[in-house]
This record gives structure tokens, sequence and C-alpha cells, in this order.
């Protein structure tokens, strides 16, 4: 099977249906082989059809070499084929790319436009910081090129060239600048450049406010709805930097939004105004209302008239923006944006979310709210979905169309229906997140009634989805100081807040709160699946344990709270529920004592067992702050065991009941504290936290431990009980099985005094004296705190079973009742009368000491603010993945600042590249002489003189073995002497010329 060209791999693929695979991995075999060949077009063939199967995911970059081939080829087709491989799969880290750069520097020179616009086109997708350093100088000149798509080409290339190496744009800025500002240039040309600089114009648009008149006329006269589009974008920017622009844009953009048909351009014009802060700089001047109104209008009619998925949500992206200015006007869509809260794409209901989450306020909260209720009663918990956000890593396989030979594109149509879709669990938080912050915003400013919120918090109990890990991340407002990150843990703070700061409202709050803790309601008010609404349980728990005199029915409640199945909840709720319990049953014993008789005693004393018994199964919890607590309220409660039951008067209730507990859990009443409050206090000037409390803690320490270890001196009381006698050894033949008589002591304890066994027996026996589940021996007295034992001590000896309290339990309705066991009347519809209420404010200190900060607002440190880091700013990265931060600190303001500063900064770098090569030649010089050293060591004599020794010089006619000539037969003494007399000579000579002269 030989393919022979693009086509024909195409038509393979479509005839191997269902295939794909199979035939794909014996073409990619196929092209391995063919990319080998000499022949330059089946070369360039299989390299094509590479760059075709690469688009699905398969991996050419082993072919890298054979593309490098392929682009210096002289034929254009095949040309053209490699530099679309190159743009294809080279990368950065390309090996073969530093072989290219000869060639793209050959391709740029070339005198024929399509041959020159190649390497235009490839480089921004290959350039490299070194590959630019190399081709700015070949770039550079093309935009002078007589022809404009050259021109054109050439702007792109040079911008992706600045973002590798920004100096590229210092260079080229002022050829750029001067195609703008060409009047002339052709169309195309000024729209790459304006594009260039609206993408520039963000890092430092100061740089580009001279550029504004020439701006402003195109912004007039041209009529390129994508060049418009930019400069809009970039007298964004420019705004901010020059207030004097908004007078002059108001008009333009006034007549584009009134004129335009391209929703593209309408859109970006309103964000223009809303990005550029014109709403804010005209709204003294009278114009700024009559632009809001405009906008709004044009952006009902893109919700409403076009019915376009893509246009909703950018209109509903825009109102977003202009919200922040124009709250009101944007009440005035409440009916358009409601309707997007049912749209079936979730995106849009999500900005409608966002949306409707901003234009809040008292008069429409109410319904806001109601049809958000109505979208999370309407779709049921979905507990099967999946948190998976992982991608799909294999490639995508090309799958054949029915057609055979001729490919054309379908267009699915759009087959949305207007039917509801399933709610998803992330949609289904946001939606009850949104509904808390806008009710709690600024401490529930925006409540008409709290009756009604409370249902609606009760209701949303129910609605809550499946607990996940990461819940913290799902709203971006969050209630003030709520110590909490689950939906959940903030339903129970509200509840729990707004008992504490509206006291009118407590005996609703508490209600709501009993509702909420009964096991009998558990199924109705709670969701069906997940335990995601277990964390309301511990603020309802503080609610019914704070404010237990609103309770309907204590009884239920306390009954509720020790119940089997709470021992299962987590340690933070056993926690709140250890603190409710004791003041619920005093709540119950207060009650009881009123009309104090035999039968109260006796239902107390039962209700007190349950109690103990449910103290004493948390006592042996793994968590420590649980265990410490129930032992703490385990002991409190049988000291009012052991009052009631050596009660000697039966017509009154013991005195530790009534007024000596209950004291504990009276005082001063709780109220909401500010955030910042703490830090408010001053610490006192004689508080000195360096120094000991107790100067001489460490010698009482010392002598603690000496009092122990000399409580251990005694050898027969360490050896009584460390240290176990030794056994008989025993000899093998005389073994012998015996059974041993009962009063043989083998352990240990055989030693034992009579005495100390005695004491021992006692304090056992006292010990458990109160325990009813210990059963004693002989005639010893079991526990006192069993149900039975309390009805005997009560009654006598005979057991009167008339006193004991029937209870009506009904375990097998299912049904909401009311609290106190009877039935929750139906609902009826009545008109509610608004009742005032006075909300608590944050208590504080006087002003007067020094603050920090707002206390209401939170801090940078606290939840829902980012924790600041000495961590170094990470550099932005743009959509091409390349690092360009270098261009934030690149100026291209010509003034004679810059070129001073720029001049200096030269010479800065002159002088320390002249001091590097003075310290390089200095150190060359002392390697020199160093090996001079060397060198001459030998001819150093005893006194470190160094002797220079003169070569001797052969005579002319001196031959190899040194005879021969008459210079040679003299000897050597009188040739020195000679020397010395020319030497002589000529020292003479040259004193008498100075003396001359």
């Amino acid at each position: 099977m030989f393919e022979k060209s693009l086509y024909d791999l195409i038509r393979g693929l479509r005839s191997h249906k269902g295939n794909e695979s199979e035939y794909i991995q014996g073409i990619l075999k196929e092209c391995r082989t063919e990319v080998r060949s000499q022949d330059m077009d089946v070369k360039a063939t299989a390299l094509l059809k590479l760059i075709y199967l690469e688009m699905f995911g398969h991996e050419m970059s082993w072919a890298s070499f054979h593309v490098l081939e392929v682009m210096s080829s002289n034929k254009h087709l095949q040309k053209r084929v490699g530099y679309l491989g190159a743009a294809q799969t080279f990368r950065s880290d390309t090996e073969v790319l530093m072989l290219a750069t000869n060639l793209l520097k050959k391709d740029l020179l070339s005198a024929s436009i399509p041959t020159m616009s190649l390497p235009l086109i490839t480089l921004p997708h290959v350039i490299t910081s070194s590959l630019a350093l190399s081709l700015l100088t070949d770039i550079l000149p093309r935009l002078s090129h007589s022809q404009p798509v050259v021109r054109k080409k050439t702007v792109v290339t040079l911008y992706r060239l600045a973002l590798v190496y920004p100096e590229t744009l210092r260079v080229a800025w002022p050829k750029i600048k001067e195609r703008l500002m060409d009047a002339d240039e052709n169309s195309s040309v000024t729209a790459a450049v304006v594009n260039v600089v609206c993408e520039l114009g963000w890092r430092r648009p100061q740089d580009f406010l001279p550029l504004a008149p020439r701006l402003f006329e195109l912004l007039i006269e041209e009529g390129n709805n994508w060049m418009l589009i930019k400069i809009i974008k970039l007298f964004a920017t420019l705004t901010p930097l020059e207030p004097r622009l908004v007078k002059k844009l108001v008009r333009p953009l006034t007549n584009l939004i009134q004129t335009t048909e391209a929703m593209s351009l309408l859109y970006e014009c309103i964000n223009g105004i809303v990005q550029g802060g014109i709403f804010s700089a005209t709204e003294n001047a009278g114009e700024g209302d009559e632009l809001a109104a405009l906008c709004l209008g044009k952006l009902r009619g893109m919700i409403v008239v076009e019915n376009d998925p893509n246009l909703k949500y950018v209109a509903l992206l825009a109102f977003n923006k202009i919200v922040v200015s124009y709250p009101a006007l944007v009440s005035a869509q409440q009916d358009v944006i409601m309707k997007c809260l049912d749209d079936p794409d979730i995106s849009i209901r999500m900005q409608a979310l966002e949306l409707v989450s901003g234009m809040v306020s008292t008069d429409n909260i109410a319904p806001i709210v109601k049809r958000l209720m109505k979208q999370l009663r309407s779709s049921p918990i979905n507990a099967n979905e999946l948190e998976d956000d992982g991608l799909d890593s294999t490639p995508i396989e090309p799958m054949a169309d029915s057609d055979g030979e001729n490919p054309a594109e379908i267009l699915i149509e759009d087959q949305r229906t207007s039917e509801m879709p399933p709610i998803p669990n992330d949609y289904r938080r946001e939606v009850i997140a949104r509904i808390l912050d806008m009710c709690g915003q600024d401490k529930y400013s925006n409540i008409p009634d709290f009756e009604w919120y409370l249902e609606i918090l009760v209701e949303l109990v129910r609605l809550l989805p499946p607990q996940i890990p990461s819940e913290a991340d799902l709203s971006n407002s969050a209630v003030e100081s709520v110590p909490g990150t689950s939906l959940a843990e903030r339903v129970g703070f509200q509840l729990r807040d707004i008992a504490v700061r509206v006291k009118d409202l407590r005996p609703e709050a508490c209600r709501a709160a009993e509702s909420l803790i009964l096991i009998s309601n558990r199924s109705a008010l709670y969701p069906p699946v997940g335990s995601g609404a277990d964390p309301v349980l511990g603020f309802v728990s503080w609610m019914v344990g704070e404010y237990s005199e609103y309770l309907v029915s204590p009884q239920e409640t306390l009954n509720a709270l020790i119940h089997d199945s709470s021992a299962a909840l987590s340690p933070q709720i056993l926690c709140s529920y250890l603190q409710a319990i004791p003041k619920v049953f005093l709540r119950i014993a207060a009650k009881a004592s009123d009309g104090w008789s035999l039968s109260e005693r006796t239902a107390i004393s039962l209700l007190l067992a349950r109690v103990i018994e449910f103290e004493e199964t948390l006592s042996t919890h793994p968590n420590l702050d649980v265990q410490e607590r129930a032992v703490e309220y385990l002991e409190l409660f049988r000291l009012v065991s052991e009052a009631l039951s050596s009660l000697q008067s039966e017509d009154r209730a013991p005195l530790l009941l009534t007024s000596v507990i209950p004291e504990l859990f009276t005082g001063l009443e709780l109220n909401p504290v500010a955030a910042g409050a703490q830090k408010k206090i001053l610490p006192p000037e004689e508080l000195d936290l360096a120094n000991s409390i107790n100067p001489r803690l460490s010698s009482l320490l010392q002598l603690s431990r000496t009092e122990e270890d000399a409580e251990f001196d005694d050898e027969a009381f360490q050896a009584f009980y460390s240290e176990r006698e030794a056994a008989p050894p025993v000899k093998a033949q005389n073994l012998k099985v015996s059974v041993p008589q009962v009063a043989e002591q083998l352990s240990y304890q055989a030693a034992e005094d009579p005495e100390i066994s005695a004491r021992r027996k006692a304090e056992k026996r006292e010990r458990n004296r109160d325990d009813p589940f210990y059963i004693a021996q002989g005639n010893d007295e079991s526990g006192r705190s069993s149900p039975i034992d309390i009805l005997r001590g009560s009654n006598g000896k005979d057991l009167d079973l008339d006193a004991i309290p029937i209870v009506d339990l009904r375990l097998d309705e299912t049904d909401i009742r009311a609290p106190g066991g009877q039935a929750a009347p139906s609902k009826q519809k009545r008109p509610k009368v608004k009742r005032r209420v006075e909300i608590a404010a944050d208590e504080n200190f006087d002003s007067e000491i020094p603050s920090s900060g707002n206390d209401s607002a939170p801090r940078s440190y606290e939840a829902g603010n980012a924790f600041p880091s000495g961590k170094p700013h990470r550099p932005r990265k743009n959509l091409l993945q390349v690092d360009s931060s270098g261009l934030h600190q690149l100026s291209l303001i010509d003034d004679a600042n810059a070129d001073r500063f720029d001049l200096q900064r030269r010479e800065e770098e002159e002088a320390e590249m002249a001091a590097a090569l003075k310290e390089v030649e200095r150190m060359r010089l002392e390697m020199q002489r160093a090996a001079e050293r060397v060198e001459t060591a030998e001819g150093v004599d005893a006194e470190g003189t160094v002797v220079k020794r003169k070569k001797k010089r052969k005579p002319k006619g001196q031959t190899e073995d040194g005879q021969g000539g008459a210079a040679a037969e003299q000897p050597p003494e009188e040739t020195a002497v000679a020397k010395k007399r020319k030497k002589k000579k000529k020292r003479s000579e040259v004193e008498a010329m100075r003396a001359d002269s």
C-alpha cells in the first residue's frame, strides 16, 4: 500500500472507516521511508502527509532535519511545504533551528515576493532571542518595501521578535511609527501597525499618548471594523492617563453605537466606555445617564431581538461591568435578566447570576431569591456526579465522512431546546453561595422580612449539595467573619448570627434551630443523600443551648442531643453538643422545680441517667477536645445524681440543681464583636512577658522531681510492684501434672498485706457505688444510678409502677412534627405584618485607641484575602507562552532625557568594559613575568643575583667539531678583552656628545 499524495491519504482514511488507527500506523511507517528518499518531490509529499497527521496528535519531531532539507529546495511549492512543517513542528529548543539561520537570511533577501513572505510568516512561530538578533538587520529593511503585503507581514513579525528580544522595538519603532503617521499608507499596513500598537499599549500606555491625534483621525475616518475595535481598546488604556480624551471620544463612540450594525463593534464600544472610565467622567456633565441608557438599550436588544447565545453572553458581560456604576438603570432591565436565569446554557446562567447579585436591593431581593429557590427545588441533587476536571490526552482520530471523494463540511444546526437541563452540583453551590452573599450583604441591610429569610435558610439546608474539599473557592465574596468554608457552615453561621444580632427574632430563630436538630425532622429537612448539611448541627446546637428559654419542647431537644446517632458526628459538632446538653437539661430541671414532686423527681432522675450514659460514651472519644468536655460534664452530672439520691425533702429540688450549677451558664449576654476589636486592646505597661512569673520555678520543678524519686527509695515497696518472685527450678524427672489449689497465688500480688487489700476493696466499692453497670458480689450494693435503683430510692423498697411517666414514642412516623409532639398545621397564606427589628452592631472600643485600619473589613491576612508574601512577582506570559516582561521596562519616548540616560548608560558600560580589559592585561603581564622567572631560575647565584650568560658566536670558518678558521685559534680571554674595549669606546663617544650639547 503506497500513497502518492495527500489526497490519496484522505481517500484511504475514508475507505477505512472504523479502522483508522491501524491504517494511520501503516501510513506513518511508509512516510518514514519516503522522507529519506533522495527525490525531493517524494520527500515533500511525505512531509505534507506527516504535517496532516501531526494536526491529529501524531508526533513528527523526528523529521526536523528532513523539514530543513525541504525548506532549502529551489522550487517554491516544495519550499512552502518545508516552511509549513517548520511552523508546525519547530520549537525554541529544536536542535536543527540553528542550521536554518543562513537559509532564512537568504530567503529574506530574495527578490521574489512569495519566497520572501515564507520566512516572514514562519518566524513568529520559531523565533528565539539569538535568532532575532541575527535576523533583525535583514528584517528591518523590509518595512520600506514597495509592496504593502511585505510591509504588513514585516510589522507583525517585528512584534513577535520584540517579545523575545525587546531591543528590537527600540530599533524598529521609528519606522513603525512612520508607517502609522503616513496618511497615504495602505489600509492593511495601517491596520497591522494599529494591532501592534494596541498589543503594546496595555504594557506602557504613556509611550503612545503622542499617537492620540492620529488614532482619533482613524477612529472617525476609517470604516474597517477590526481596526476600529483595536483603536477603541487602545483609547480605553489611554483615557485614564489623559482625561481630556473623554470629551473627544464621547461623540464618536455615541455615533458608532447608534449607527453600527456589527454586534462585535457595538460590544467593544460599550466595553471601551466602561473600561476607559467615560461613565464616571461624564456623570457630572449629565451625559453619563444618557450614554448609559443608550448602552443598556442596545444590550437589551442583543438579548431579546437577536436571541443568539453568544450575543446573550457578551451582553450580560457588559451588564456586569455597567452595574457597578449604574445599578438602578440595570435593575430596570430586570425582566430580561431574570429570563436569562432559566436559559439552557449554563454559562449564560452563571453570568446572569453574577449580574443579579450586583443589582440586588431591598425592593427586588425577594423575587430574585424566589426565582433562584425555584431553580434549586426543580432539580434533584445529583449524588453521582463526577468531579473530574482531567483532560483526555489521547490523540484525535480523524473520522471518515459518508461521502466518497469530495469532502464537504457539514454545519450542524443549533439544536438547543428550552427544556431545563439538570442542575450540576457546581451551579447549585454557586446559586446557594450567591443567595447567602446577597442576603448577608452589609449586615443583612437588604432583608425586608427576617422571618421570611429564616424560612429560606431552613429550606436551603435540604437543598445543599454533597460537600467537596475545594468548596472554599466557589464564592468570591463571603460574609464577614465566617469561620467555616463550606456552604453548610455558612448557612448555620447566618442562622446563629441573626439570633445574636436581632433580639426580636430570637424566638423564631430558636424554633428554626429546634426544628433542624430534632431527629424526627432529619428526613424532611436534610438532603436525602450525602452529609453535606451536617455542619449546620454545630450552629443550631449552640443556639438551642444558649437560648434554651425560647425552646418549645426542651425534652425533645435534649432527646435529640443525646441520641445514639449523635456519637457518630464530627468532633467539632460533638463539642457544641456537649456544651448545649447541660444548658437544656438545666432548663428542663428549672421548669420541673417550680412544681417539684415525686413524679418530677423520678422524671429528672431518669433523664439524668440517660445523660450520664451518653457522657460516659464520649468520655473515651479519640478526640481530646471531646473527651475533655465529656469528662468534665460527666463529673458535674454525677454530682447532680448524688444530690438527687441523697435528697431528704420531697417538696423542694436540690439547691445544686436549681441555683449552683445554673450560675455557671448565666451572666453577661453574648454580643457580636468587631473583627479588629481585640487588636485595639493595648497591653498593660507593667506587663513584662520576658520575665518569668515565678523566679523559683526551676528550683520548684527540681524539688518535685526529687520528691518523686524519694517515694521509690523503699526497696521492699519497689520490689513489691516491680519484681516477680523467681519460680523454683523444676527437674524433668520430677515433672508431674497436678491441678493447683485455689489457695495458691501465682501472681506477684501473693505477698500483699491484708490491710492494703481491704483498703483497696473499700475504695473500689466506693468508686463503683454510682455505676449503674456494676454488679456487686455478695451483700455489696450495686450502683445507684440505674433507673430501677433511682425509682427504688425515690419510692422506698416497693417499686411504684404508677409513678413511672408514660411517653408516647411514635418511631414509625416520618412526617415533620412541630415541637411539642403536635402535627404541623398546613400552611395557609395570610398577610404578614412586617416587623420593625433592630440589628445589633459589632461591639468595639472607642476610637481614641489607635487602630491599624478598618475593623469591620477583613484584613489582608485574614480569611478571604491573600496572605502577603515576599516572593518575587512572576513575569506575565502572553497567549504565545513567551515571557514579555522585558517590554515593561522598555521606553519608546524619544526625548532629551531618554537620550541622556541612554548615553550615560552606554558610557558606564564602556568604562566597565575598559576596566575589565585593563584587568585582563594586568593579569596577562603577571603571568608572563612569572613564566620568565621560572625560565631564568637556573642562572641565579647563591646571593640571588641573576647572571645573564651570553651565547658564544661561532666563527665563520668553524666546523661542527669546533676546528677551522683563524678566529677559532684565538683564546677566549683575548676575545672578551676586545669586546670590553669596544664598549668603553662607545661609552666615551656618548659622553662627548652629551658634553657638546
